[in-house]
């Protein structure tokens, strides 16, 4: 059973991670992987666990698919004075990603936004 549940969740994990196909040729490169995977499965279970304390029993998968609707814009702005603004404005949480934020002792933004300005290269 617990095989069966890690190979979901790194299945899981690859498809939003981006990443598949592995082409590493190194070994550094390889445990770099290695430890991205293992690392963001901890983070996976983690949460898994933190929404079974509050008696929701979700898989990954279907947090995942909640919370893919929450979502973040951002906005580019190049300027004269070579600056790059970069505006990032967050959806409203709907009740079912409340829920989850809440769950996990998490503030959603509500329409936060975000000014970033860097300088051109």
């Amino acid at each position: 059973m617990t095989l069966t549940r890690v190979e979901e969740a790194f299945r899981c994990l690859k498809s939003e991670l981006g990443a598949r196909p592995i082409y590493h040729q190194g070994a550094e490169r390889t445990k770099g992987h290695l430890f991205i995977s293992i690392l963001a499965y901890h983070i996976l279970i983690n949460i898994e666990y933190r929404l079974n304390q509050s008696g929701d029993t979700r898989r990954w998968a279907s947090i995942c698919k909640v919370l893919g609707t929450h979502q973040r814009s951002t906005t580019i702005i190049p300027d004269n004075k070579q600056r790059i603004h970069h505006v990032r404005v967050s959806g409203q949480a709907e009740p079912c990603h409340t829920k989850i934020y809440n769950a996990l002792k998490l503030k959603p933004g509500k329409g936060t936004k975000k000014y970033i300005v860097a300088k051109r290269l």
